[in-house]
Protein backbone atom coordinates (compact mmCIF):
# COMPACT_ATOMS: atom_id res chain seq x y z
CA UNK A 1 0.00 0.00 0.00
CA UNK A 2 1.13 3.23 -1.46
CA UNK A 3 2.05 5.31 2.15
CA UNK A 4 0.64 9.34 1.17
CA UNK A 5 1.81 12.41 2.73
CA UNK A 6 -1.98 13.12 4.11
CA UNK A 7 -1.52 9.83 6.32
CA UNK A 8 1.44 10.62 7.35
CA UNK A 9 0.26 14.30 8.74
CA UNK A 10 -2.46 12.23 10.02
CA UNK A 11 -0.32 10.13 12.29
CA UNK A 12 1.94 12.95 13.50
CA UNK A 13 -1.29 15.22 14.88
CA UNK A 14 -2.30 11.92 16.91
CA UNK A 15 0.87 11.06 18.58
CA UNK A 16 3.62 13.77 17.85
CA UNK A 17 6.17 11.81 16.66
CA UNK A 18 8.39 12.35 13.76
CA UNK A 19 7.85 12.70 10.39
CA UNK A 20 10.54 9.88 9.52
CA UNK A 21 9.31 8.17 12.38
CA UNK A 22 5.84 8.17 11.37
CA UNK A 23 6.35 6.94 8.12
CA UNK A 24 8.57 3.82 9.07
CA UNK A 25 5.66 2.99 11.55
CA UNK A 26 3.12 3.26 8.37
CA UNK A 27 5.36 1.23 6.42
CA UNK A 28 5.74 -1.40 8.95
CA UNK A 29 1.78 -1.57 9.56
CA UNK A 30 1.26 -1.90 5.84
CA UNK A 31 -0.76 1.53 6.32
CA UNK A 32 -2.92 0.69 8.67
CA UNK A 33 -3.11 4.43 11.31
CA UNK A 34 -4.45 2.31 14.68
CA UNK A 35 -1.61 -0.26 14.49
CA UNK A 36 1.27 2.64 13.40
CA UNK A 37 -0.11 4.18 16.40
CA UNK A 38 0.16 1.43 18.93
CA UNK A 39 3.82 0.30 17.32
CA UNK A 40 4.86 4.12 18.10
CA UNK A 41 3.70 4.09 21.19
CA UNK A 42 5.55 0.71 22.16
CA UNK A 43 8.87 2.42 21.10
CA UNK A 44 8.23 5.36 23.23
CA UNK A 45 8.17 7.86 20.45
CA UNK A 46 4.61 9.24 21.04
CA UNK A 47 5.96 9.81 24.53
CA UNK A 48 8.92 11.44 23.86
CA UNK A 49 7.20 13.67 20.80
CA UNK A 50 5.32 14.98 23.50
CA UNK A 51 8.12 15.80 26.47
CA UNK A 52 10.29 17.56 22.80
CA UNK A 53 9.26 21.24 24.32
CA UNK A 54 10.58 20.58 27.77
CA UNK A 55 13.22 22.58 28.74
CA UNK A 56 16.48 20.39 28.86
CA UNK A 57 18.91 22.70 31.29
CA UNK A 58 20.84 19.65 33.09
CA UNK A 59 22.92 16.58 31.53
CA UNK A 60 26.12 15.28 31.27
CA UNK A 61 29.04 15.80 29.12
CA UNK A 62 30.64 12.40 27.30
CA UNK A 63 33.77 11.55 26.41
CA UNK A 64 34.94 8.46 24.66
CA UNK A 65 38.27 7.78 23.82
CA UNK A 66 39.47 4.95 21.41
CA UNK A 67 42.89 3.19 20.20
CA UNK A 68 45.22 4.21 23.12
CA UNK A 69 44.81 8.35 22.87
CA UNK A 70 43.92 8.20 18.62
CA UNK A 71 40.73 9.17 18.77
CA UNK A 72 38.35 11.18 20.92
CA UNK A 73 34.85 12.31 21.21
CA UNK A 74 33.05 14.85 23.88
CA UNK A 75 29.19 15.02 23.62
CA UNK A 76 26.92 16.65 25.42
CA UNK A 77 23.45 15.49 26.33
CA UNK A 78 20.92 17.25 27.80
CA UNK A 79 18.22 16.79 29.93
CA UNK A 80 15.54 18.38 32.63
CA UNK A 81 16.94 17.13 35.94
CA UNK A 82 19.85 17.42 37.56
CA UNK A 83 18.44 13.85 39.58
CA UNK A 84 17.71 11.92 36.21
CA UNK A 85 21.48 13.31 34.62
CA UNK A 86 22.96 11.45 37.90
CA UNK A 87 21.41 8.01 36.99
CA UNK A 88 22.78 5.44 35.70
CA UNK A 89 20.09 4.73 32.85
CA UNK A 90 21.26 8.63 31.83
CA UNK A 91 24.88 8.24 31.98
CA UNK A 92 25.01 4.96 30.02
CA UNK A 93 23.25 6.61 27.28
CA UNK A 94 25.75 9.60 27.24
CA UNK A 95 28.61 7.03 26.83
CA UNK A 96 26.67 5.11 24.12
CA UNK A 97 26.09 8.31 22.19
CA UNK A 98 29.44 8.95 22.99
CA UNK A 99 31.28 5.88 21.30
CA UNK A 100 28.45 5.50 18.28
CA UNK A 101 30.09 9.12 17.31
CA UNK A 102 33.36 7.91 17.53
CA UNK A 103 32.66 4.90 15.28
CA UNK A 104 30.24 6.37 13.00
CA UNK A 105 31.42 9.77 12.19
CA UNK A 106 28.27 11.77 11.93
CA UNK A 107 28.86 15.67 10.83
CA UNK A 108 25.53 17.26 12.30
CA UNK A 109 23.26 15.97 14.97
CA UNK A 110 20.01 16.68 13.15
CA UNK A 111 18.76 17.43 9.71
CA UNK A 112 18.14 21.08 10.32
CA UNK A 113 21.73 21.99 11.29
CA UNK A 114 22.98 20.45 7.81
CA UNK A 115 23.73 23.68 6.07
CA UNK A 116 22.10 24.85 2.66
CA UNK A 117 25.42 25.08 0.80
CA UNK A 118 25.99 21.08 1.71
CA UNK A 119 22.46 20.32 0.64
CA UNK A 120 22.54 22.14 -2.56
CA UNK A 121 25.93 20.29 -3.23
CA UNK A 122 24.75 17.27 -2.52
CA UNK A 123 21.66 17.37 -4.53
CA UNK A 124 23.32 18.49 -7.45
CA UNK A 125 25.60 15.59 -7.26
CA UNK A 126 22.42 13.05 -6.63
CA UNK A 127 20.46 15.06 -9.40
CA UNK A 128 23.48 15.08 -12.21
CA UNK A 129 23.46 10.85 -11.65
CA UNK A 130 20.31 10.02 -11.60
CA UNK A 131 19.82 12.22 -15.00
CA UNK A 132 22.90 10.90 -16.50
CA UNK A 133 21.37 7.56 -16.49
CA UNK A 134 18.73 8.53 -18.43
CA UNK A 135 15.39 8.30 -16.31
CA UNK A 136 12.57 10.74 -16.82
CA UNK A 137 12.02 13.63 -14.89
CA UNK A 138 9.62 12.36 -12.45
CA UNK A 139 11.68 9.17 -11.33
CA UNK A 140 14.81 11.49 -11.32
CA UNK A 141 12.99 13.11 -8.52
CA UNK A 142 12.20 10.29 -5.97
CA UNK A 143 15.55 9.66 -6.92
CA UNK A 144 17.28 12.58 -5.53
CA UNK A 145 14.70 12.54 -2.73
CA UNK A 146 15.93 8.89 -1.77
CA UNK A 147 19.90 9.79 -1.92
CA UNK A 148 19.06 12.64 0.06
CA UNK A 149 17.08 10.90 2.69
CA UNK A 150 20.30 8.21 2.57
CA UNK A 151 22.44 10.93 2.67
CA UNK A 152 20.71 12.00 6.45
CA UNK A 153 21.13 8.29 7.35
CA UNK A 154 25.00 8.16 6.89
CA UNK A 155 25.86 11.71 8.05
CA UNK A 156 23.07 12.90 10.83
CA UNK A 157 23.42 11.18 14.29
CA UNK A 158 19.74 10.77 14.76
CA UNK A 159 19.22 8.97 11.79
CA UNK A 160 22.20 7.11 11.78
CA UNK A 161 21.30 3.13 12.98
CA UNK A 162 23.27 3.04 16.19
CA UNK A 163 26.35 1.13 16.12
CA UNK A 164 24.64 -1.63 19.33
CA UNK A 165 22.05 -2.02 17.18
CA UNK A 166 21.80 -0.92 13.68
CA UNK A 167 17.96 -2.20 14.23
CA UNK A 168 17.06 1.45 15.68
CA UNK A 169 18.17 4.33 14.75
CA UNK A 170 20.16 6.95 17.36
CA UNK A 171 16.71 8.55 17.66
CA UNK A 172 14.70 6.07 18.42
CA UNK A 173 17.65 5.24 20.97
CA UNK A 174 16.92 8.17 22.15
CA UNK A 175 13.13 8.43 22.51
CA UNK A 176 13.08 4.70 24.14
CA UNK A 177 15.15 6.20 27.05
CA UNK A 178 12.90 9.01 27.24
CA UNK A 179 9.86 6.89 27.52
CA UNK A 180 11.35 4.96 30.02
CA UNK A 181 13.05 8.04 31.63
CA UNK A 182 9.83 10.05 31.79
CA UNK A 183 12.18 12.85 30.94
CA UNK A 184 12.86 15.48 27.39
CA UNK A 185 16.41 14.44 26.35
CA UNK A 186 18.19 16.10 23.90
CA UNK A 187 21.72 15.59 21.90
CA UNK A 188 22.83 19.39 21.99
CA UNK A 189 26.10 19.05 20.01
CA UNK A 190 29.49 17.15 19.67
CA UNK A 191 32.86 17.40 18.90
CA UNK A 192 34.90 14.47 17.54
CA UNK A 193 38.90 14.36 17.63
CA UNK A 194 41.23 12.25 14.95
CA UNK A 195 44.97 12.04 15.59
CA UNK A 196 46.69 14.06 13.02
CA UNK A 197 43.06 14.74 11.17
CA UNK A 198 44.45 17.67 9.24
CA UNK A 199 48.00 17.93 9.17
CA UNK A 200 48.22 16.70 5.89
CA UNK A 201 46.65 19.43 4.03
CA UNK A 202 48.05 22.19 6.27
CA UNK A 203 51.16 20.99 4.93
CA UNK A 204 49.95 21.44 1.11
CA UNK A 205 49.28 24.96 2.36
CA UNK A 206 52.56 25.52 3.00
CA UNK A 207 53.97 23.59 0.34
CA UNK A 208 52.32 25.59 -1.98
CA UNK A 209 52.73 29.13 0.27
CA UNK A 210 56.85 28.00 -0.22
CA UNK A 211 56.40 27.11 -4.12
CA UNK A 212 54.71 30.77 -4.65
CA UNK A 213 57.24 32.82 -2.82
CA UNK A 214 59.70 30.95 -4.50
CA UNK A 215 58.42 32.02 -7.97
CA UNK A 216 58.30 35.68 -6.96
Amino acid sequence: MEITAQMVKELRERTGAGMMDCKNALNEAKGNIETAVDSLRKKGLAAAAKKAGRITAEGAVGSYIHGGGKLGVLVEVNCETDFVARTDGFQELVRDIAMHIAAAEPRFVRREEVTPDVLERERAIFQDQALASGKPANVVERIVTGKMEKYYSEFVLLEQPFVKNPDQTVGQLIAEKVGKIGENIQVRRFVRFKLGEGIEKRQDYFAAEVAAQAGR
